[in-house]
């Protein structure tokens, strides 16, 4: 029966696949706002941002809710993050007018966590610092994504070796198969400053302090002049572990990027 179950799951999850890579040939060259347009206008309410409150997530919330006033946003809240981070969403919230769904860690496991490992468990070993991912931040948003059909994330390919092979649509198969949007995926970084520059968008300030790519503080530090935008985070781990476990299901640096359909008769978009 178990077998039977994987095999009809599989059967899905690469039909699903072939719908991602249309959808990502259809969208080639679009404008972002029409592919979020047309992913809110399918999956609305059952379709949701999740952000860190990153300048790309401030971007994508911009757009959303110029879309659609109610845009879904999801945020986890760790226990461990910067106070600029709860200034960035409060201005947010405040400035867009956008009402943000904030998910947060299990109490027990935390405290089970932090009783039998200490504070700082997550630098002893890559062990140890996925357990401390997993329970922050992987738990939570598996939560927060269930009974969704899509999700929305601010990832951009030239953020790390880890996001190199980056779509614009995948399907997620650690969330149930639902469809993973990343409208950014091939914007670059003076892109997005250029967005929130010209909309007046609110920013973390650590954007400001040398942070491009900022996570829980302990595991988040300001970079250096000509260092990888990600080399900030966990910096005592080699670039290609740098992710948390909250994308590494749909996409990683030993990623096969699924074939693009050869150009045909495109349909007119709506």
């Amino acid at each position: 029966m178990r077998s039977s179950r994987a095999g009809k799951m599989e059967k899905k999850l690469n039909s699903s696949t072939g719908q991602a890579v249309l959808l990502v040939e259809r969208f080639r060259g679009k404008p972002t706002e029409n592919m979020l347009a047309w992913a809110l206008s399918g999956y609305h309410p059952r379709i949701a941002l999740a952000s860190s409150f990153s300048r790309e997530d401030i971007v994508l919330i911009a757009m959303m809710t110029d879309i659609r006033a109610d845009a879904r946003v999801l945020a986890l809240d760790t226990g461990r993050l910067n106070k600029e981070m709860y200034e960035a969403a409060e201005a947010v919230r405040r400035n867009l007018g956008v009402s943000i769904e904030w998910h947060f860690p299990d109490r027990e496991a935390v405290e089970q966590l932090e009783r039998t490992k200490g504070l700082h468990s997550f630098r002893e070993s890559l062990e140890n610092r996925h357990e401390c991912c997993r329970i922050r931040k992987v738990e939570p948003l598996a939560r927060a994504l269930s009974g969704l059909r899509a999700w929305v994330t601010g990832q951009r390919k030239d953020q790390s070796v880890s996001r190199a092979a980056l779509p614009v649509f995948e399907i997620d198969g650690g969330h149930g198969g639902i469809l993973k949007i990343n409208p950014l995926a091939d914007w670059s970084d003076e892109q997005v400053r250029s967005f929130v520059r010209e909309r007046g968008l609110p920013y973390n300030r650590l954007h400001d302090m040398g942070y491009p790519s900022i996570g829980c503080a302990p595991c988040t530090r300001a970079i250096l002049h000509g260092e990888d935008p990600r080399a900030g985070r966990w910096w005592w781990e080699s670039p290609e572990r740098k992710e948390c476990g909250l994308h590494q299901s749909s996409h990683g640096a030993d990623r096969k990027e699924p074939p693009v359909p050869p150009r045909g008769r495109k349909k007119r978009d709506r």
